[in-house]
């Protein structure tokens, strides 16, 4: 099948970098969202992303025709026609499925169904529709105008033509499709979350101080960036949830959150997105390592 029209549900981080890149790429886009205000801020953030991407001459079209290919609404049933339906709401697995059941009697059986999961089973929200032969799940990486790798998952159920389309249709975005099946953490977060945890351990044994650490993995290892700036920009409560759904598949101690990792959530302390992490970043170009607060020094 060739896809044309794309949907995209939810209009927050993920889901407008997903409707940005589909747009830049030539497809005329839906983004579905519960509220209007949250149309009008994603929105707004694809357009000051598509200004960066004009200055730098980085679009293939103005960035005006761009935006004109993109729609925002409030009635699920005007993604009725679209070919391909791209879930990038919040990491719970009830709101995922209600959603999917709901746009299963409405959108077009011949459409793809495909959800932004990082960590929950596609497999599982699948069960909510009538469709499981043409259900994938595209992991994109934030941010996604940026980040070249697409996860294209593929569980027991999904079609062999069905899943090769969804492969090409990542490639058509401008990303890098790689082909995984739906084993918990993928292959990105199956191999990073370990790596990002036992950073923490390493912290809370004394190894290194937060910036040694991540300068060390830096210089030794030609990371771009290390282990506890990269925990901010994912955002601690994101890992954590990861780290309880992993736990729970595998019960392997590698997958358990450390003791630090969950005070600081409980904290509120999420990473850059809260202002505090392990670093302070009240200025982004300049963040402050948070060793004296989290060892408990003045």
């Amino acid at each position: 099948m060739e896809i044309k029209k794309v949907a995209v549900l939810g209009c927050g981080l993920m889901g407008s970098g997903i409707a940005q890149v589909a747009a830049m790429a030539g497809f005329d886009v839906t983004v579905l969202e519960a509220e209007q205000r949250f149309l009008d801020k994603g929105f707004s953030n694809i357009e000051k992303s598509l200004a960066k991407f004009a200055e730098k001459g980085k679009l293939k079209d103005s960035a005006e025709t761009v935006r004109g290919r993109l729609h925002g609404t409030l009635k699920p049933e005007d993604l009725a026609d679209c070919d391909i339906v791209i879930e990038a709401i919040i990491e719970n697995v009830a709101e995922k499925k209600k959603m999917f059941a709901n746009l299963d009697t409405i959108v077009k059986r011949e459409a793809i169904f495909a959800t932004n999961t990082s960590s929950i089973s596609v497999t599982e929200v699948m069960t909510a529709t009538k469709r499981p032969d043409r259900f994938v799940g595209l992991h994109f990486f934030n941010p996604v105008p940026l980040m070249a790798l697409v996860e294209v998952v593929r569980t027991i159920a999904t079609g062999e033509s069905i899943f090769e389309t969804a492969y090409e249709f990542a490639k058509k975005l401008g990303k890098t499709p790689v082909r995984t099946s739906d084993k918990t953490g993928f292959i990105v977060n199956r191999l990073l979350v370990p790596y990002l945890l036992d950073a923490i351990r390493a912290y809370e044994e004394g190894v290194g101080s937060i910036a040694d650490i991540d300068l060390a993995m830096m210089k030794g290892c030609g990371y771009p960036m290390g282990p506890f700036t990269l925990l901010d920009f994912v955002g601690l409560d994101t890992t954590y949830y990861i780290t309880h759904v992993m736990f729970d598949e595998f019960k392997e101690p590698r997958f358990a959150s450390p003791p630090l990792l969950k005070r600081m959530v409980m904290a509120g302390w999420y990473g850059k997105k809260s202002g505090k992490g392990f670093y302070d970043w009240s200025n982004p170009e300049k963040p402050v390592p948070q060793d004296a607060a989290l060892q408990g020094k003045s």
